[in-house]
């Protein structure tokens, strides 16, 4: 891990703090290039009744309504948690260059849980991926996040 590596994960963790902030699942994402953070984003497909409201997605959008382009080739994607098949379906469509994701998700991640779409030879992009940036700190976010969760619904508490 470089010192940039770092600087984005936590740019992106910094996002997810904002979606938990808001009740969402917190997961964050930033897209970079040249060094620059082009587009961030964070979970909220509650609070915005869409659920393409992906933190990765949000992120995309943004960074393509920046730069005015639908592909995003020598982009990198930082994310506070593995993606799902959508979000690397639209990570693929954009043709990012690169995918940094701090924890696994073991029940919808699509780059090396469940699936392994980031790599797979029958589509028409790849891109390269790396894990484990402040995978400690990402991962105690969502644990908590859901830690509570649960408590409050054993209380009764009303949750979105």
């Amino acid at each position: 891990m470089n010192a940039s590596d770092a600087q984005f994960m936590h740019a992106a963790l910094a996002q997810a703090a904002v979606a938990c902030d808001r009740g969402e699942v917190p997961v964050g994402a930033v897209v970079v290039l040249a060094g620059e953070v082009i587009g961030e984003g964070y979970n909220q497909p509650i609070g915005a009744h869409d659920p393409t409201a992906h933190a990765e997605i949000v992120a995309l959008r943004r960074a393509g309504r920046r730069l005015g382009l639908e592909r995003l080739t020598a982009a990198d994607v930082f994310v506070t948690l593995e993606p799902c098949a959508m979000c690397v379906g639209a990570m693929i469509q954009a043709r990012v260059a690169s995918l940094t994701f701090a924890c696994r998700d073991p029940k919808a991640g699509a780059v090396v849980s469940l699936y392994t779409l980031a790599s797979d030879p029958r589509l028409n992009h790849r891109f390269r991926f790396r894990e484990g940036i402040l995978e400690t700190e990402c991962r105690s976010l969502l644990q908590e996040f859901f830690r509570r969760r649960r408590a409050e619904n054993r209380r009764g508490a009303k949750f979105r």
